[in-house]
């Protein structure tokens, strides 16, 4: 009987870095527990975590990549269909055209088009007799209008399988109207019933995964009707200090080489920013049935998904100001749980601050065996525990390991050969 839940603890420090910054390029930070602590967001965490191209990286996983951009129709519709000779303009007007019915709306080049005949009525309303074609814009090619690159208002999550069911469409309906845009255009409003459309793509893949994998693990939120909306199935929290915030401002200076050979003293250019360093409790969820939901049902693919996963989470950094601070860190500890029980973060037991006298690490060690062992106290031990870490942390938890097998033991919690011990 496999778990319901896996949650992920961590324990990582970072010296000397910019993780994640804010509006004005200062550490992201958040007040918690009477003292302002160092943060980094979630969406920066995932976004590493999705990308990361490595050893045990999600792009290892046979699984539809999801693709996260506003330019999707014009990199997987447009570009294919004009390296297959169909002319730019007639490629851009199909992509146009399916951006409207898929995401609600008129296309942009529809409102173009509105615009321009509104435009056109007004003017020749207002004109004088001798007539101005100027004043009305009145001749403006089609080829003019769909001339701009496809992309969507914001950043759309779209699957693989997805892209290339909506280049399958427009390709058809080109060819049907010859490569014609007016043609084609029409032949895509007789093609595509929304529900229809909705039911094809449904049945492309199983799950979520006509999403792609990083959909299925991390969520997308969609309008309109067309799209499924996908939940995710882990939760990732803003990993938090453990302690109170400590930053310093870096005075910094470029030197300009070539003036610095004809003598001239100084610098070519004076800054500062912040840096931090700080040790960061994480937090992840796996929700294990939506998990295997989303991945059509595929609890092998599930449990490959969760063991990779141990691996990023435990040694993928944030990347930023990557020359500068080289901000690369394993983690110092991570703990793993799995149970029915609804989840609970232990960020709670850094509410009083540690302590940065002595090591900190043992510190935080110290205060989450401390926490856990009163949420046992009070709530009853319901979940099976695994632990990796760095120094005598056997002495506080059970279960140490190596990170390799708990990644396993992790895995083995999809597949419903969870044994307590190691």
């Amino acid at each position: 009987m496999s778990a319901r839940f896996l949650q992920i603890h961590t324990l990582t420090s970072y010296p000397a870095s910019l993780l994640n910054r804010d509006d004005a390029g200062f550490a992201k930070r958040m007040p918690f527990g009477g003292a302002v602590r160092t943060r980094i967001s979630s969406q920066c965490l995932k976004r590493h975590w999705r990308v990361f191209d490595g050893e045990n990286s999600l792009s290892t996983i046979d699984a539809p990549e999801s693709i996260r951009s506003r330019v999707s129709f014009e990199k997987f519709i447009v570009e294919p269909l004009v390296q297959e000779g169909i002319p730019q303009n007639v490629a851009r007007a199909a992509a146009a055209k399916i951006i409207g019915k898929v995401f609600g709306g008129e296309a942009k080049k529809d409102k173009q088009e509105k615009a321009e005949k509104k435009g056109k009525k007004k003017a020749q309303a207002t004109a004088p007799e001798t007539g101005d074609a100027s004043a009305a814009n009145a001749d403006v090619p089609v080829e003019a209008l769909v001339g701009e690159i496809a992309k969507t208002a914001q950043v759309t999550v779209l699957g693989r399988p997805e892209l290339d069911y909506f280049l399958k469409l427009a390709r058809e309906a080109i060819q049907e109207g010859g490569n014609d845009v007016g043609k084609a255009e029409k032949a895509l409003d007789d093609r595509i019933d929304e529900k229809k459309m909705k039911e094809n793509i449904k049945a492309l893949m199983p799950g979520s995964l006509e999403a792609g994998l990083g959909a299925a693990l991390f969520g997308r939120m969609v309008t309109g009707d067309i799209l499924a909306r996908t939940d995710a199935a882990i939760h990732v929290a803003h990993a938090v200090t453990v302690h109170s915030q400590m930053t310093e401002s870096d005075y910094f200076s470029a030197i300009d080489d070539l003036l610095r050979e004809e003598g001239e003293q100084g610098s070519g250019h004076i800054n500062a920013s912040e840096l931090t360093s700080g040790l960061f409790y994480g937090y992840v969820v796996v929700d294990i049935n939506g998990l295997v939901q989303n991945l059509g049902g595929d609890r092998k693919l599930a449990a490959d998904v969760v063991e990779k996963l141990i691996h990023i989470v435990a040694k993928v950094s944030p990347g930023a100001k990557l020359g500068s601070t080289a901000p690369y860190a394993y983690s110092h500890f991570v703990l793993g749980e799995s149970g029915n029980a609804q989840p609970r973060t232990l960020q709670n037991a850094f509410l009083d601050p540690v302590r940065t006298q002595g090591n900190v690490v043992q510190n935080a060690a110290q205060a989450l065996a401390k926490h856990l062992l009163e949420l046992d106290e009070m709530y009853g031990k319901s979940e099976l525990r695994a632990h990796a870490g760095l120094g005598e942390t056997d002495k506080l938890f059970d279960g140490k390991t190596n990170l390799v097998k708990l990644a396993d033991w992790a895995k083995q919690q999809i597949t419903g050969d969870n044994q307590p011990g190691i």
